[in-house]
């Protein structure tokens, strides 16, 4: 029942953020339609913002056990650790910021593909924000991983926040079809989302505010390191599934990149609402479950939700296909963006949807092993699954295009599901994670 309210109040607070996400969309749909400035955005945030994705990716799944972990060892010791981790956090993420800035002229010049040189002169112009973004992002995981410890969902609502500058923006902008609009909503949004993630980790820690502070004193740093070191292998290798979709898209041309990206996020829209809010509210329930050493309620229960999960990805995909060219027009379908363009998107976003099922139905055993800090075995499937994901990604994209890359997507989460479903069926059950070896 733990995950299930606590779904519920994900699943409330990622409705409101999608939904704002969705006016997000129909902004900018309505203002550059499938357009040189849409192609630079989907293009430079994908290939920016990959690095810090992938370590709050990696650190995010790792973390939260040790943060249950030290809920119950004093209020001491959980502030000596998050002090230390703020500071090496920001320190990481000044570090990732410059090396984005300066290694981007090669990126440009290397990973562009058909982009129009239209589109590589906004890429530039662009860098500058997004290389910030990337270490409020950083941020912004820690303090998103502390709420969650503590079952707090509020986090859910906030990542709603840039895509609201940003359609305030636009909006407050008529008539403005520059870069400008975008780049000072993301700015923006970020940058409000990281001050209020911070202020209510603190407060619902008890904390008026803990100083960061650049050492390594805690005593757990050696588990979160070497976990997030396993993690990190898997999660790297993952990460470059979005660079290296942008890349293949690239190859197509004619606004390959704008027409993915509309149907990417009307997926991540479904993804958000459904999977995420079980996944989200599951590793803390599950993380404390094994704490308590019944390792068996844990894996029954991830079992049993995995199956009900896929049962409700093939209920949503089934419903959302029919449906695509409607979505899709009421969505997109004015202003800049035009009947073609639905044709277009709705096509790339059916083929899109085929990933739902097995997505919804391997975040919980993502949750489940990572309570049980089996980090290695993630990252070898990690590692399996991008190598599906190339293959396919390789074989599909010449002949089928966008349509392609999609069914390459989706043939990468059945690998995982797969996985992740043998390995938490057949494995053998560990009394509890904190004593666990990896």
């Amino acid at each position: 029942m733990r995950i299930v309210s606590g779904a519920v109040r994900v699943a409330f607070f990622l409705i409101i953020g999608k939904l704002a996400g969705a006016i997000k969309e129909m902004a900018i749909a309505h203002r550059y339609g499938v357009s040189d400035v849409v192609d630079a955005y989907q293009f430079t945030q994908s290939m920016a913002n990959w690095l810090p994705t992938t370590i709050v990716g990696a650190f995010s799944v790792v973390l939260i056990p040790v943060l249950v972990k030290l809920r119950h060892l004093g209020r001491e010791e959980k502030n000596k650790f998050v002090a230390e981790l703020q500071a090496w956090i920001f320190f990481i993420g000044i570090l990732i910021m410059c090396f984005t800035w300066f290694v981007w002229p090669w990126v440009i010049e290397y990973t562009s593909g058909k982009l129009s040189e239209t589109a590589k002169s906004y890429t530039n112009e662009m860098i500058g924000v997004f290389a910030l973004t990337a270490l409020l992002i950083l941020l912004i995981g820690v303090n998103m991983a502390r709420l969650r410890a503590l079952e707090r969902h509020i986090n859910n609502l906030l990542d709603s926040l840039p895509a609201l500058f940003i359609f305030a923006w636009v909006i407050l902008s008529p008539n403005d079809v520059s870069i400008w609009p975008i780049l000072w909503g993301t700015l923006s949004g970020y940058l409000l989302q990281t001050i209020l993630l911070w202020y209510l980790a603190d407060k619902a820690e008890g904390e008026r505010f803990i100083f960061p502070k650049w050492q390594f004193q805690s005593e757990h740093w050696s588990m979160l390191v070497q976990a997030a070191g396993f993690m990190l292998i898997g999660q790297i290798a993952l990460s470059f599934v979005a660079p290296m979709d942008q890349i293949f898209v690239a190859q197509i041309g004619n606004n390959a990149n704008a027409t993915m990206g509309y149907a990417t996020r009307l997926v991540a829209v479904i993804i958000g609402i459904g999977a995420a809010s079980v996944g989200r509210a599951a590793l803390p329930v599950l993380a404390d479950v094994q704490y308590r050493g019944d390792a068996y309620q844990a894996k029954v229960m991830a079992l049993k939700w995995s199956l009900a999960m896929v049962g409700l990805g093939v209920f949503f995909l089934v419903i959302a296909w029919y449906l695509a060219p409607f979505i899709v027009k009421i969505v997109f379908e004015r202003g800049a963006f035009t009947a073609q363009d639905t044709i277009a998107v709705a096509e790339a976003l059916r083929y899109g949807l085929m990933q739902v099922p097995f997505y919804f139905g391997v975040l919980i055993l993502v949750q489940l092993l990572a309570s049980q800090n089996r980090y290695k075995l993630m990252a070898g499937i990690a590692l399996i699954n991008f190598a599906v994901k190339f293959l396919m990604n390789y074989l599909l994209a010449p002949h089928y295009g966008i349509q392609g890359i999609m069914l390459a997507t989706a043939a990468m989460y059945l690998c995982s599901f797969i996985c992740y479903f043998i390995v938490a069926w057949r494995l053998p059950l560990q009394p509890s994670a904190t004593h666990s070896s990896v």
